[in-house]
């Protein structure tokens, strides 16, 4: 069994609202220019466009999911969210918020993987350590809008449009 340590559990719990913080945070600090916000739009939409790819595949507690993105990497909507996190940085156009959102990301982002890895070891037994080692069974599932809308993928796509329109608003405004 996977230990995890109880800061790592309360962080891991704590990260959104956490987030929320940091993030009016860094939008108070933000000096974001047309073209900043453009760049850094397009790079939080791949973010987002991999969350999306990634939820499509995704069967939340059922089982270890291992088709679409997760061949790739075993943890795609964190990665999806780090560059999500990057493409506000590069949007918001400031050093602070570039060290704030990089410091968030690897803190909370580490305990989450760390937590949920131990969750998903005691959950699915050998399945879970079989498919982090590379040992796992590919599963052959296809992505589906209505996958990703029951794993609520359309909040992180929400908040993204609002954070991007909210910089928007900060430019022109």
């Amino acid at each position: 069994m996977l230990r995890v340590s109880d800061a790592a559990k309360r962080l891991a719990r704590w990260r959104v609202p956490l987030g929320y913080v940091l993030g009016i945070a860094a939008f108070l600090l933000a000096t974001p220019t047309p073209s900043s916000l453009a760049l850094g739009a397009s790079v939080g939409g791949v973010g987002e466009a991999l969350r999306i790819w990634a939820a499509g595949h995704l069967e939340k507690g059922r089982e270890v999911t291992r088709s679409g993105p997760y061949a790739l990497t075993r943890h795609p909507l964190y990665l999806g969210s780090a560059i999500m996190g990057a493409g506000f940085a590069i949007a918001a156009r400031n050093l602070i918020v570039a060290l704030i959102v990089g410091v968030y990301l690897v803190v909370t982002i580490t305990a989450a993987i760390r937590s949920e890895e131990a969750h998903l070891t005691d959950k699915f037994g050998s399945a879970y350590p079989d498919y982090r080692d590379g040992r796992g069974v590919d599963a052959a599932r296809r992505f589906t809008v209505e996958r990703a809308l029951r794993n609520r993928e359309y909040r992180a796509l929400a908040g993204f449009i609002a954070v991007i329109a909210l910089l928007a608003a900060r430019i022109y405004l």
